[in-house]
């Protein structure tokens, strides 16, 4: 979505938020800045901590409703072909990612001498091979980074996806199939979310986290549907029954954020947005290098850290100060990273690489 005619402000404006979230959540919990936020803001930071990692879950959300809208647009079966969506999606996560990962290995050279504690050690052939393939945590390797388990989930959760439409495709041959793309992410949500989501040594595979990715492929096509309300109240009684069995912070949240995104999508199909057409700029260039923010604030925190750990006699109110300057240097980098590295690599043809996969 290039143009500002063609953007939602409502998945906007989630994106931006949820990636603020995530950075905060980081600040209040590595190094000296953030035992300089526990002492400033005891309440917060302790908050943020806690609780801000679950912002995963709106990107997790969004994620899924984004996928199933742009390969199912009308919960029709999958039109394009598998090898090459699959590519392209490596593709654009893997390139930044790994960009991120060497900025991330600089940054740890930099500061082994002032914060150890945080250089990886050891690093070999097979760990970097396995970053580059997304499979570190499947394979039982220490991530170089934060946020590395995040890209590799993203990358199963899609092929999930495209998996479950590509059957739809296949293995039906009657009008019907319109609908069973929708019905099977459906069913694998609700199984994700009664039995694999509870299951917390899976949480390196996609089934772990498919609950919250599948609701929001479903809000997508509950939109299109005349009987979107009857779709909702279905939703939220299997999903609320999940919630009833065992309780789960996480799955709650995403069970929210599906619900308040289908409103705010049924309020902009109606003409009427949430927010002021003024307010679509801004929210989108926040929401637009939310993905290279996510990616590369790690190393800047790393940097800064080192910082502080060699201010000797530094106070709270100084330490905060830093802290405020590593999220505005972030957010700053954000920008340039998304331009040069982030847009490039999802403008890639795969088929120019990969010729193979026209025929396929």
């Amino acid at each position: 979505m290039s143009t500002s005619t063609r953007r939602l402000p409502h998945i906007d404006a989630l994106k931006a938020v949820a990636a603020q979230i995530i950075v905060l959540h980081h600040l209040v919990s590595y190094g000296p800045i953030s035992r300089a936020a526990h002492a400033a803001l005891p309440f917060l930071a302790e908050l943020s901590h806690q609780y801000g990692r679950m912002a995963v879950q709106i990107f997790l959300v969004v994620g899924g409703y984004l996928s199933a809208r742009g390969l199912s647009p009308r919960g029709q079966a999958l039109q394009a072909g598998v090898p090459e969506l699959l590519w392209r999606r490596y593709l654009r996560l893997t390139l930044p990612f790994l960009a991120a990962l060497l900025l991330t290995l600089g940054a740890c050279r930099l500061i082994a001498s002032s914060w150890p504690e945080m250089v990886p050690t050891d690093i070999g052939a097979g760990q970097l091979l396995a970053h580059a393939l997304l499979l570190h945590d499947v394979l039982g390797y220490e991530a170089l980074t934060v946020g590395a388990w995040y890209v590799a989930i993203d990358l199963q959760l899609f092929a999930l996806l495209v998996g479950l439409l590509w059957l739809a495709r296949r293995g039906w041959r009657h009008p019907s199939r319109l609908v069973v793309g929708p019905l099977l992410v459906g069913a694998l949500a609700l199984a994700s979310a009664f039995v694999f989501n509870r299951d917390a040594t899976l949480d390196a595979y996609a089934p772990y986290f498919f609950a919250s990715y599948g609701l929001g492929a479903l809000v997508h096509w509950l939109g299109l549907w005349r009987y979107r309300r009857a779709g909702l109240v279905l939703l939220l009684a299997g999903f609320g029954a999940a919630l009833w069995l065992d309780w789960r912070d996480r799955l709650a949240l995403a069970l929210g954020t599906a619900l308040w995104l289908s409103w705010a999508e049924a309020r902009h199909r109606a003409g009427r947005p949430l927010l002021p057409a003024r307010w679509s700029g801004v929210l989108a260039a926040w929401s637009t290098p939310s993905y290279a923010l996510f990616l590369l604030h790690f190393p800047v925190l790393l940097l800064t850290n080192a910082l502080l750990s060699q201010w000797e006699g530094a106070t709270p109110a100084q330490g905060m100060l830093l802290f405020v300057a590593t999220w505005a240097l972030a957010n700053w980098l954000a920008r340039p990273f998304h331009r040069w590295v982030e847009a490039p690599a999802a403008r890639l043809d795969p088929l120019a690489w990969l010729p193979r996969l026209r025929a396929a």
